[in-house]
This record gives structure tokens, C-alpha cells and sequence, in this order.
């Protein structure tokens, strides 16, 4: 074992010992920050938070001044309930009283995920904290907006669907009705178009509170199933092979697990502790899973391009760089230009679902509306001809 590893090991059993230190004294002020936190604090929060710190630290402000100062920042403008600086505030008091910033974060395990409180270890061990937090909050940064833009994709044409759906039900069970009762007084055959119409006005109409029902109970069902460790897992591996959508959502995480493994080997840390990290990082369960069995190769002396191939689950290309990195001893950039290659990917994929989906959807919806009209134009135009 190397120095650096050394080091880098005893520290973060330092920050062990805090983090279970810190919860058996944690007071009834603390755990109320801890409880709310996850609702009042967004990961775009803790960006600011550590860039800010950073150029404090940067500008030759000590650690203990700088944290008060960024406190002091927080609370700016009246935000005296902000959680995110009353946490901040902890920090600084447990700095001032002697813990490493990386233990005093380590007490809030709620609020600083392990990536942050392992990469800030580092950054203390080796003595480039001011760098360190500016990598985080780059991660921080790019995982905001990554997500950002895969839910834009995901979220519009959604929006349309259930503006569509909500649009075809208020004309089938509230104007439809209404045209139709008239044509059936008539008492005149109709053509095939305004019967069906009728039929699936009335099934609507009779129907629609069980069919709401039904939708809700599924939606609670699949809720409480994703929950769970095989419905989290089966549903991981279903979005990875969904047409369209499934090729992006492995770039997302292809993206965030080699930009967050680039960056922990850039910052001192080794190899099997940044897979176990970023493994953590991954939100896929099935792309976690086979993470682990990457840590577990390498750990057995295998190189980590062979261990990825082995997967089967990441692209070619993925492996192919890592190997060049690792020949050239570049492995830490080589990282980042993947990390940097399907940040384009995924932003190029983004507009261009969107902007196929959205015709598509447009002409569903025309499509639905043109049938209504022309179910309900047929019996008049017929009515004209015998008059």
C-alpha cells in the first residue's frame, strides 16, 4: 500500500468513527435538520455550497472564517430557516472544535452523500481542498443538469399524452353525449362512425370513475413494487430496454459513473475505494450491480477495461478508452472525455425525442378529434340530403 492510500485509508476511518460518533450525540436540533432535509435541500444547493467554499479557500480565507462567512451567505436576504445553513453551522462549530471538515460533514450523513465526504478526505489528506470542492460541485453541477434534461425529454411528451387524454375524455364524456341524444330521438339509422362513437361515449361515461380508480391503485401498486429490491431492479432493467428512451437513460448513467470515477482518481483516491463510491453514485440498479462486479475483478488483480467488457453492459467504445487511458497513463481524463462524449450524446438524444415525439403525438391527438368530428358531421350531412 502506497502512502497516499494510507493516508487516504486512515482518514476516512477517522470520519467513520465521527459519522457513529456524531450519531449517538447528535442533538434534538441536528436530527431535525437531518429529518427535513431531503425536502428543503436540492442537489444544486450543495453545488453553490461547495464552490463557494471553495473561493473562499481560494482567496486565502481559513477554513473555520470561510464556513462562517459562507453561513453568513446562506442567511443572506432573511433566510434565517434556511436548514442548509444551520447544517453549515454545525460544520463550522465541529471544525472550530478540532474534527476535519471531512468528519464534520461525515455527521450528516442525510445531507453530505459519501462521494462528497470521501472526496473532501482526500482533498484534506493531500492537501488540495480548494480543488477538491471544485470537482465536487462540477459533479454536483453536471448531474443537475443531466437530469434536467432527460426529464425535459421524458416530462413534455408526457405532458402532451395527458393533455390528449384529458381533451378526448371531456368531448366523449361531456359534449359527445349531448350531440348524440339528439341523433338517437331522430330515430334514423346511423353510420358506423356515430355508433362507435356512441358506444364509447357510453362506455366512458359509465365506466370512467372505476377506469380513474383502477389508474390510481396501479399507480400506488408500481409505487410500493419500485420500493421494493426486485421491483427497483426489475424496473432498472426495463428502462434500460425501452425503445428510444433506453439507449439514453444508459448514456445518463454512463455519463455520471465515468465523469465521478475520473474525478475520485484525479483526487487521490484509490481505485477499488472510487468504484465503491461511484457504485453508490449510480441510481440504476442493474448498471450498480455490474459496477460490483467490476470492484470485485479488479480487486482480484484484473485491469478495469477487462472488467467493464466483461459486464456486457456497457458500450464498446466505454472499454476501448479506458484501455488507452490506462496504456498511456491517462486513465483520469480518459474518464472525463467518456463522461464529456455522452454529456453531448445525451443532450443531442434529448432534442431529438422531442422533437419526434411531439408530431407524433399532435397527429394521435388530430387523428382522435378529426373521428369525433366526423362521427358527429355524418348524421347531419345525411339529414341534409333527405330534407
Amino acid at each position: 500500500m502506497s502512502v497516499a492510500e494510507y493516508k487516504w485509508l486512515s482518514d476516512r476511518k477517522s470520519v467513520a468513527r465521527t459519522r457513529a460518533a456524531g450519531g449517538g450525540r447528535a442533538d434534538a436540533r441536528r436530527s431535525g435538520h437531518e429529518r427535513d432535509i431531503f425536502r428543503r435541500i436540492r442537489t444544486r444547493d450543495l453545488c453553490m455550497v461547495a464552490r463557494q467554499l471553495a473561493t473562499l479557500l481560494r482567496a486565502g480565507m481559513p477554513l473555520v472564517p470561510a464556513l462562517s462567512a459562507l453561513v453568513e451567505q446562506l442567511r443572506a436576504g432573511g433566510a434565517h430557516d434556511n436548514p442548509l445553513a444551520a447544517i453549515m453551522e454545525d460544520v463550522a462549530r465541529d471544525v472550530n472544535s478540532g474534527r476535519t471538515l471531512a468528519g464534520a460533514l461525515g455527521r450528516h450523513p442525510g445531507v453530505f452523500s459519501n462521494l462528497f465526504v470521501n472526496m473532501v478526505a482526500a482533498g484534506e489528506t493531500s492537501g488540495t481542498l480548494e480543488e477538491v470542492l471544485l470537482r465536487v460541485s462540477e459533479i454536483l453541477d453536471k448531474r443537475v443538469q443531466l437530469a434536467a434534461k432527460v426529464k425535459a425529454a421524458v416530462a413534455y411528451p408526457l405532458m402532451m399524452v395527458v393533455v390528449a387524454v384529458a381533451v378526448v375524455v371531456f368531448l366523449l364524456y361531456v359534449v359527445v353525449p349531448g350531440i348524440t341524444e339528439i341523433f338517437i330521438e331522430m330515430n334514423r339509422p346511423l353510420p358506423w362512425p356515430t355508433k362507435l362513437l356512441i358506444s364509447i361515449s357510453n362506455f366512458v361515461r359509465t365506466y370512467l370513475p372505476f377506469i380513474a380508480v383502477a389508474v390510481c391503485l396501479a399507480f400506488v401498486g408500481i409505487g410500493a413494487g419500485y420500493k421494493t429490491k426486485n421491483g427497483r431492479l426489475f424496473a432498472d432493467r426495463t428502462k434500460l430496454k425501452l425503445p428510444l428512451f433506453g439507449s439514453l437513460f444508459l448514456k445518463l448513467e454512463v455519463a455520471r459513473l465515468s465523469r465521478t470515477l475520473g474525478i475520485l482518481l484525479a483526487s487521490g483516491i484509490p481505485i477499488l475505494n472510487a468504484l465503491e463510491i461511484a457504485r453508490q453514485v449510480i441510481q440504476n440498479r442493474v448498471i450498480a450491480g455490474a459496477l460490483g462486479s467490476v470492484k470485485d475483478s479488479v480487486g482480484t488483480g484484473d485491469a478495469i477495461a477487462n472488467a467493464i467488457r466483461k459486464t456486457g453492459l456497457f458500450p464498446p467504445i466505454v472499454y476501448h478508452i479506458i484501455t488507452t487511458g490506462q496504456m498511456s497513463g491517462n486513465l483520469e481524463e480518459g474518464l472525463v472525455n467518456i463522461a464529456d462524449m455522452y454529456d453531448g450524446e445525451v443532450e443531442l438524444a434529448t432534442k431529438t425525442l422531442t422533437s419526434l415525439l411531439e408530431p407524433v403525438i399532435l397527429l394521435f391527438m388530430g387523428a382522435v378529434v378529426a373521428f369525433i368530428v366526423l362521427a358527429v358531421l355524418l348524421p347531419i350531412v345525411d339529414i341534409n340530403e333527405v330534407l
